[in-house]
């Protein structure tokens, strides 16, 4: 959330006084760019994940210095999707992953329960799934296209796969051409996740990420 310059000038003490609480209350933590993360942001974005990975609620400084360097990424993203114009879904598209995550608690008011428990609400919830499909549609339409898998890298897997099967003492083990497939997906994400990883490396040399928290670095 981006906040307002605090005026110069205080014509109006009222206004001051709200604008200075505002200011405490929603700390710029980093700048990213022309993008800010605020202490807010870090906060949720610490509740949302450990409540999506059923986690103890932890807001210790490690843990928020992890959910920064999360935001970072994110931003980082967010700037290539404006750059290149790239058409953001709607927030509904992550309806069907809520229902499907409620479905995981006896009632609705089982889920609000557990929601205030960890201190986050179900909008905030909604726009991370949003997020999380959005991320994961932008990374296969921008990486994906380029990744080419060899015949020799599906077999090398493959042969692994048998080795371990064997260990395992697995007693049917599927043959190549049953499994190709499913290599080639498993070969094809992990060059995906490669190179978005060389890209944000490079992205973070060319925007200028400061820390107002040093506790973040």
């Amino acid at each position: 959330m981006v906040q307002r310059l605090l005026p110069i000038f205080c014509l109006i003490p009222l206004v001051c006084l709200v604008s200075l609480s505002a200011d405490i209350i929603d700390r710029i933590a980093i700048s990213a760019g022309n993008q800010v993360i605020t202490e807010s942001q870090i906060d949720e974005e610490v509740r949302v994940t450990q409540f999506l990975n059923v986690e103890k609620l932890d807001l210790s400084a490690g843990e928020k210095k992890k959910a920064a360097g999360r935001l970072i990424e994110q931003a980082l993203v967010k700037r290539e999707m404006e750059l290149s114009r790239y058409p953001l879904p709607p927030l509904s598209d992550a309806d069907k992953q809520l229902e499907m995550l409620k479905a995981g608690y006896a009632s609705e008011a089982q889920f609000q329960d557990a929601l205030r428990t960890d201190g986050i609400t179900e909008d905030a919830l909604r726009h991370r799934l949003w997020w999380q499909l959005t991320l994961l549609r932008f990374v296969e339409f921008r990486f994906r296209p380029g990744i080419q898998i060899q015949d020799s890298d599906v077999q090398e897997y493959y042969k692994q796969q048998v080795a371990k099967w064997r260990n395992e003492r697995l007693k049917s083990i599927p043959s190549f051409e049953e499994e190709r497939v499913q290599i080639e997906e498993i070969l094809t994400q992990q060059h995906v996740d490669e190179a978005m990883d060389r890209w944000l490396s490079e992205v973070r040399m060319q925007v200028s990420i400061r820390y107002r928290d040093e506790s973040l670095q």
